[in-house]
Parts: C-alpha cells; sequence; structure tokens
C-alpha cells in the first residue's frame, strides 16, 4: 500500500498558514477516514448486567426526585466511544429509565426518535399523541420524532424500561432538540387494538381517524410477540433462526426510520451464527437467558442484561438451558445503512 505523507512531514509555516485558514491537508487522515477492506469502529463489545445496574437504578429513585431529573435515567455508554458521549454505537443511544409510583414524567416532543422495552414492574403507561399505552414487561412502546409523549405510574412498584433512541445521529446532524408541553388529553381506543390481527388491518375506507398516519401502531404488546415467535418456532427447522421484525401494520416497513427493532427466540440448546453486518446490533433479554459471544469475548447474558457489538463482527448466541427458550429483544442501525446505501452482509 502506497505510504502517504504525515502531518510532521511539512514545515511548520505551512501548517499554521492552514490552520489560519481553516484549512487541513487530507492526505495525512485519509487512511483514518477510508481504512482498507473494513470499517474500524469506535464501537466496543460491550455487556450492562442488570442485576449490577438496578441498585444502582433505584438508588437514583432515592437521591434524586423526578421533578429533579424530569427523565430518571442511567445511560449505558460504551467506553469505545468515552463514556461522556453517552452512547451506545454511532447511531444508538441507551438509557435505564425509572419511574417510581405515583411519579409523572412530564410531556415533551423531540426530533430523536426513541422507543420503550419494558423491563419490568406494571402499572406505568406512556400517553403518546393522546394514546395511553399501558408499559408491561417485554412491552415496545413507540415515541417517534415530533410525537408528544409523558409517563404516569398509578401502580404501587418501582417500573423500569429501556430507553432506545438515535439520538447520536440526529445530535451530530445538529438536528437534536425538545419540546415542553402541557399535560395531555387521553382519547379513547388504542392502536395495539386496532392492529391485533396478524395479516389484516382496518380498511381505510372505513376509518374516520388513524388511517395513514406515519405510526399507526405505538404499543407492540410482548404476549402478542412471543405468540408469534412461538408459532413461528412451530413451524421452522429445528436449528432454523426464529426473529420477527417490529412493522408498520399498513405499509410493512420498519416502524420507524433510522433504528430497527426485532424480538428473537433461541430454542432450548440452541446456537445461533448471525451473518456479519455493517450495522451495529444490541441485544437486550427478555427471557431466560443467552450466551454472546464476539470473536474471542464471551458475554454471559441474564434476563435484562444488554449487550452492544460493532459491525462487521462475528456474533454467536447460545441458549445455556436445555428446557427453557430465551427471548431477546434486538435494535440495530440497518434501516439507517439501507437507507445510505451502504448495509453491507458479509461471509
Amino acid at each position: 500500500m502506497l505510504e502517504l505523507g504525515r502531518l510532521e512531514d511539512l514545515p511548520a509555516d505551512y501548517r499554521a498558514a492552514l490552520t489560519a485558514h481553516n484549512l487541513v491537508p487530507l492526505w495525512p487522515s485519509l487512511r483514518a477516514l477510508l481504512p482498507p477492506d473494513a470499517p474500524r469502529p469506535a464501537t466496543q463489545a460491550t455487556h450492562w448486567s442488570y442485576e449490577t445496574l438496578r441498585p444502582l437504578l433505584l438508588r437514583a429513585g432515592d437521591l434524586t426526585p423526578i421533578e429533579k431529573a424530569e427523565r430518571r435515567v442511567l445511560v449505558l455508554a460504551n467506553p469505545g466511544h468515552g463514556l461522556e458521549r453517552m452512547q451506545a454505537s454511532a447511531a444508538i443511544y441507551l438509557g435505564m429509565q425509572l419511574l417510581l409510583p405515583g411519579e409523572w414524567a412530564p410531556a415533551h416532543r423531540h426530533t430523536p426518535n426513541a422507543v420503550r422495552m419494558i423491563v419490568e414492574g406494571d402499572g406505568a403507561y406512556t400517553t403518546v399523541d393522546g394514546e395511553k399505552c399501558p408499559m408491561e414487561r417485554g412491552d415496545l412502546v413507540l415515541t417517534p420524532t415530533g410525537l408528544w409523549h409523558e409517563h404516569g405510574h398509578d401502580g404501587d412498584q418501582p417500573v423500569v424500561w429501556l430507553d432506545v433512541l438515535d439520538l447520536p445521529l440526529v445530535h451530530y446532524l445538529e438536528a437534536s432538540y425538545h419540546v415542553d408541553g402541557p399535560r395531555q388529553a387521553v382519547h379513547p381506543g388504542r392502536t395495539d387494538q386496532r392492529y391485533a390481527g396478524a395479516g389484516v388491518v382496518p380498511s381505510p375506507m372505513f376509518q374516520r381517524d388513524g388511517a395513514g398516519r406515519p405510526y399507526p401502531v405505538l404499543r407492540y404488546p410482548w404476549s402478542r410477540t412471543r405468540a408469534a415467535l412461538e408459532a413461528l418456532a412451530a413451524a421452522q427447522p429445528a436449528d432454523g433462526a426464529v426473529q420477527v421484525t417490529y412493522v408498520n401494520p399498513e405499509t410493512g416497513a420498519d416502524v420507524q426510520n433510522i433504528l430497527g427493532y426485532h424480538a428473537l427466540m433461541l430454542r432450548p440448546n440452541q446456537q445461533l451464527t448471525l451473518p456479519r453486518r455493517s450495522p451495529a446490533t444490541v441485544f437486550h433479554v427478555i427471557d431466560g437467558a443467552a450466551e454472546l459471544s464476539v470473536g474471542d469475548r464471551l458475554h454471559a447474558m441474564q434476563m435484562a442484561d444488554t449487550s452492544a457489538v460493532p459491525g462487521f463482527c462475528r456474533v454467536t448466541l447460545r441458549n445455556p438451558s436445555d428446557r427453557t427458550p430465551a427471548f431477546l429483544f434486538v435494535a440495530d442501525e440497518s434501516p439507517l445503512h439501507r437507507k445510505l446505501g451502504i448495509y453491507e452482509t458479509r461471509d
């Protein structure tokens, strides 16, 4: 490979003149910007143990009232990007959020897209654009870009959920902001009930409202997603992959524009080697346990644990139980990569 000139090879007065005019020579940094053969991601394979995280999150509830936090969150920060950057990958932000009984996290809307994967507890809800969405373990609740949303809690136990946002990308694009708003008036009906039947949707000609909205469903109940996975597993070969994707039921497209969301089932003792893909991926255990191997690193994931892995790496998942299946929530950057034309799969 051709050896390129270095910055220190240039005379000091020339470098100073470039700096004075806000100019930078490309060739000393060309290999860093365009490395040979494959990217050199800053994202590191990282594992966050819920057993370790949970007491720290509950202590945050004692230390900081919701009025002082607005959103009481511990960010799952990837050390490869630096903890101060508060990102799990180039485009994914992760946070564990706590809401205590009787609390209300006020309404706002923002440019980043967000989803909530419910980790534990019941009695909480998220109101999105006037729709009150119950939050039960394993549910996926969308709070898309620009929609008003707030969180409330009518139960008697702490509720925790995993926030997944495209915040790093939106912030990088200098397009990230929020707007505060008043408490929302709740309208009757829920979109998850309207679109409860697999393979069928309400006929648009008879819909007075809601049809044709960019986000026709705001809550995906875990009970239905798990049933779909189990039905798929029964129809698949015993060693086949069992995964479903959260989609817009009217279009079949990903539920949001930048990040993709999926649910994966591992049969007892099943081992699954994933293709090497360009997008970074996040794995979160909803039920059971899983062993996640990335190169020579092994993450033993228990229920509610979360891991992030960079793109282009070999990932193997294994269910260590010989009796019960494991269920994982998966988030990745694949919609973004496809839209940019850079999505890639390697053997």
